[in-house]
């Protein structure tokens, strides 16, 4: 993964697979404190203890069309080698919960990436799942969810083609307003 969108991106992937209704995505950026903090939570099956401690083992995968499943396995090294941390949680029938954290100023912390692109696309994409997604910038934040856009919208659907690029506009212009594309 060659940014941190690619990354939930990924994630994200895994709890609609899991059929999880509600995903919050959290990025908060502190530069005082020097760190990127990636949290993804969901309210889908979860995973039973023993498949939760193999989850970050590459050859540990609940598909059947391959045989690894690199996205967390990627996550936690990609944080681990700016000197960052990896945490995740899960309890069958309650969902997971996921946090990387990056050291910022680390030559091999990874750019944010298209950020608005990518969560554009997932709400758009799944407009039956309600994203709650906050992007935090010190003190300054930025929160927008699938039901805001939906009465936003006033009927119209999320996943109507002529809606991706009006949202991706409304966040990227949000994100822009914190700066988040010359912090990452």
């Amino acid at each position: 993964m060659k940014d941190l969108s690619l990354h939930i991106l990924d994630i994200v992937q895994n709890s609609v697979v899991a059929n999880a209704k509600v995903i919050q995505i959290i990025l908060e950026i502190n530069t005082a404190n020097d760190y990127i903090e990636l949290t993804v939570k969901d309210n889908g099956r979860g995973m039973e203890q023993d498949f939760l401690k193999r989850v970050i083992d590459p050859f540990t995968t609940t598909r059947t069309t391959r045989k690894v499943g690199l996205g967390i396995p990627l996550l936690k090294q990609n944080a681990e080698l700016t000197g960052g941390t990896f945490t995740i949680h899960s309890e069958p029938g309650v969902g997971t919960a996921l946090k990387a954290r990056f050291v910022k100023s680390h030559i091999d912390c990874l750019p944010i990436g298209d950020l608005g692109g990518t969560i554009a696309l997932l709400m758009c994409s799944y407009p039956d799942i309600e994203f709650k997604v906050k992007a935090v910038v010190n003190s300054h934040e930025f929160s927008v969810s699938t039901s805001e856009l939906s009465d936003a919208l006033e009927g119209l659907p999320l996943n109507d083609p002529s809606v991706y690029p009006v949202v991706k506009e409304y966040i990227n212009s949000n994100l822009d307003e914190l700066q988040i594309t010359n912090l990452g």
